[in-house]
């Protein structure tokens, strides 16, 4: 729901470091500035349709599971997306243009006995702590552009293309986690040399390999499965052919295959890709 001092004026947050609210979703769209942080940790990877594409880190191999976050709902993870963390506020808008300040009047932190977090003062005017709120999500805003324009310069050159990583679950049984993009490896050497030498003067070079240096997390990922489930990633991953792949996740290329429900959709200004999301109380980390 919109924020506004009428609805709201004695409305406080008690905020915390609870992310039960992030159980269920099993990725989370990312900026391009969070790369070099996430990119140590996740695998980071990109989904969307023609609409529109967005980076995505990796939080789960089965649907609605965050292996991030523990039965207690703390955040395992070195890094927490920023997109995780602006929540319970998120920037809307009908028209593209014009963004209007929400908040999910459904998350358990909200009160009205002047407990935590006030978002506006006993004469309605915007507390310190609302200021934050939107400089927070502004910024987020600007880096979101930021990086659909990144994503836009990707489709140009025609470096994306569908793939899906084998993996073999406790029991022997093969697995597939599919629904996602990555940068081919043989388009990106094929380019030309003053393309590469503009993608390096803008730092977009950067990002590329931190996105490909960044799948090699995937094993990391079923290991974490397998501590906290028992059921799946207690094998190695498997490449083409069957033969055991190691310490490397196998990465194919999957022709015709149509980016879908693994990764999580792209995110635009008038609405969230997240049934419930987010934290903000970090500006966007660079």
């Amino acid at each position: 729901m919109p924020v506004s001092a009428e609805k709201h004026r004695n409305w406080g947050l008690v905020t915390g470091f609870d992310y039960s609210f992030a159980k269920r979703v099993n990725s989370v769209p990312i900026t391009a500035v969070e790369f070099p942080r996430a990119a140590l940790e996740y695998a980071l990877v990109f989904a969307g349709n023609e609409a529109g594409i967005m980076p995505a880190v990796v939080l789960g191999i089965e649907d609605h599971k965050n292996l991030y976050v523990d039965p207690p709902g703390r955040w395992t993870g070195r890094y927490v997306p920023a997109f995780v963390r602006r929540y319970p506020f998120v920037f809307s808008s009908n028209d593209g243009a014009n963004l209007t300040l929400c908040l999910d009047g459904g998350f358990a932190g909200w009160n009205q006995e002047g407990k935590g977090q006030r978002l506006f003062d006993d004469s309605g005017k915007r507390t310190e702590y609302l200021e934050n709120i939107l400089k927070f999500l502004r910024q987020y805003q600007v880096e979101f552009q930021r990086t659909q324009n990144f994503c836009k310069k990707l489709k140009e050159l025609d470096l994306l293309e569908p793939v899906h990583a084998q993996f073999t679950a406790r029991g022997g049984e093969r697995r597939s986690l599919g629904g996602f993009m990555a940068i081919s490896r043989d388009k990106l050497k094929k380019l030309p040399a003053e393309t590469l030498a503009q993608l390096a003067a803008t730092d977009e070079l950067e990002l590329v390999y931190l996105h490909l240096h960044s799948l090699n997390h995937f094993e990391a990922l079923l290991a974490r499965a397998a501590r906290g489930s028992g059921k799946t990633g207690g094998g190695k991953p498997t490449g083409a052919g069957g033969q055991n792949a190691g310490s490397r996740t196998a990465m194919r290329p999957a022709p015709g295959a149509t980016p879908a429900r693994q990764s999580a959709p792209a995110e635009s200004a008038s609405a969230d890709a997240m049934a419930k999301k987010k934290v903000s109380k970090k500006p966007v980390e660079k």
